[in-house]
């Protein structure tokens, strides 16, 4: 139903956009009884607002060469008709078109054709040329881009969360895989921990049950508790066994944290370390070893060199675990950064023993920092703790992908602004030139023009007169034209500088061959 409603509602657009230009032809037109130029106006208005939806490169042609041609050459009078029509349609089509391309070639087959055939064959000349750029810049470029910054704003605003939630997703994914694989090592800790335990009481019922003094059923019980111990062991195997799939661990899960610094000594890092986690319970002298572990890792990747200070002190309440380093001397080691996701397994691992964990830059270097309660239930994973990990991440893919599509709409909004205006400077800067070089090559000079005579023949004045006209001329004030039959007006500039307000020409008139009339007039002097 809605589908219905708006398909109706475009209809209803579509026809009033179209008697909208349709009286502006004929508003345009009806005074100056251009009737062919009111059909062709017509025709290009129905052709391209019937075409724009389904076809707006169609569209976008129809009105750019209908909009150029028909009321070609302009002369004096800029059709008012043509800039409605090509800011409209050139508007629809940027907002329609998907891709740019055709747009651009289009209108630049449409600017290499027009702008030399108004310039060599259009009655004004210059003129006409500058009529036609301007057009096309400010009627047609410049809505045109406008509609493709409303359409790539759209683009995003429409699409563009989504594929950042799928992509939030994706990094979520990411994050979830570490802490997974962090609970999988947790679980091959449980499994090396307490197998260990479960296969000493299975040996211990065994000698116990082949132990003399006792009666058949302290013998019975001896056995039944050997077969639980060692049924609960291999059910405890099977267990982790599963958890353990893709996800093993491939470093010692147990160990002493003096033999872990002494090996990293050993391999070349430079460390201070202070260690005391005598009072820490099982679990949480396990995390704390894999803060270490973990931290010195990431030293030797990422800050070779680097000198590490190791603090870990135990109190009867909680563990408190520093490590950090300095700046590395060389600087870091090339290729890949870091995935972070040692980080997010660490996270989870003192999440799961209820305590907190910092990791960041610190003057310079970098500093792992946690806590680690001793009789603590694990921690809620709120949002907060999320973001925090995915913050350890860096920025996500879906960050940068709406910050390019940020970026490709301002840059799309600059263009719509920033192209017509740097077209506009070079139009009007060439415009400019052409101008200044036809005032000046068209003045004649006062003492000629004084010396002329009525009757005086063309090939005799010819030589005194400049090589070019003046097109620049007054438009009142004029003298009437002479009344004799065929007779030929030329002008010629007075001298008098463009900057003036009120232009001023010399007008002379042959027939026959021969100077019929010499007259001098500026605007506003009758």
């Amino acid at each position: 139903m809605q589908e219905v409603t708006r398909r109706r509602w475009r209809v209803v657009f579509d026809a009033v956009l179209a008697l909208f230009l349709a009286f502006i032809v004929v508003s345009d037109t009806v005074d100056t009884r251009a009737y062919w130029e009111m059909a062709g106006g017509f025709a290009v208005v129905l052709g391209s607002v019937a075409t724009a939806r389904r076809h707006p490169v169609v569209s976008l042609g129809i009105a750019l060469v209908g909009t150029l041609v028909v009321p070609f050459p302009y002369g004096n009078r800029l059709p008012v008709w043509v800039v409605f029509v090509l800011v409209a349609m050139c508007y629809q089509a940027g907002l329609r078109m998907p891709r740019a391309r055709p747009g651009l070639l289009l209108g630049g087959a449409v600017a290499v054709l027009g702008l030399p055939l108004s310039l060599l064959v259009g009655e004004d000349g210059l003129g006409d040329w500058a009529e036609l750029v301007t057009m096309l810049v400010f009627a047609g470029l410049s809505p045109w881009l406008l509609g493709r910054y409303v359409r790539l704003r759209g683009e995003l605003a429409r699409t563009g969360w989504r594929r950042a939630e799928e992509m939030e997703s994706r990094q979520r994914l990411v994050a979830d895989q570490a802490r997974l694989r962090e609970r999988a090592r947790i679980a091959s800790d449980m499994h090396d921990s307490l197998g260990h335990e479960l296969s000493l009481i299975a040996v211990r019922a065994a000698a116990l049950e082949v132990a003399g003094g006792l009666d058949d059923g302290q013998r019975g019980a001896a056995a039944q508790l050997r077969t639980s111990a060692a049924a609960a062991t291999e059910r405890l195997r099977e267990i982790i066994g599963v958890l353990r799939e893709d996800a093993a661990p491939v470093e010692p899960v147990q160990g002493d944290l003096g033999e872990l610094i002494a090996r990293a000594r050993s391999s070349g890092l430079l460390i201070e370390s202070t260690v005391d986690s005598e009072q820490a319970p099982p679990m949480v002298a396990l995390a704390a070893h894999r803060v270490v572990q973990e931290a010195l890792t990431n030293v030797a990747k990422h800050a070779p060199g680097a000198a590490v200070t190791v603090r870990v002190t135990s109190s009867g309440a909680q563990t408190e675990v520093s490590v950090v380093n300095a700046p590395p001397p060389a600087g870091p080691l090339p290729g890949a950064a870091s995935g972070h996701r040692g980080l997010i397994g660490l996270r989870e691992r003192v999440r799961l023993v209820g305590g907190t964990l910092q990791a960041g830059p610190h003057a310079g270097g970098f500093a792992v920092t946690a806590t680690l309660p001793h009789d603590a239930a694990p921690v809620e994973e709120t949002a907060e703790l999320r973001e925090a990990a995915d913050d350890a991440v860096g920025q996500s893919t879906s960050a940068r992908a709406l910050e390019l599509a940020r970026r490709d709409v301002r840059r799309s909004l600059i263009q719509a602004v920033g192209i017509p205006l740097g077209l506009f400077a070079v139009v009007l800067g060439v415009a400019g030139i052409a101008f200044l070089y036809l005032w000046n090559s068209s003045e004649l000079p006062g003492p000629v023009y004084d010396r002329l005579r009525l009757g005086q023949p063309r090939a005799e004045v010819a030589p005194l007169l400049p090589g070019t006209q003046r097109s620049a001329r007054p438009t009142r004030g004029e003298p009437p034209l002479p009344p004799m039959p065929g007779a030929a007006c030329e002008y010629y500039g007075t001298g008098r500088s463009f900057l003036n307000n009120d232009y001023a020409a010399y007008r002379l008139c042959f027939a026959d061959g021969k100077l019929v009339s010499k007259d001098e007039f500026a605007e506003g002097v009758s």
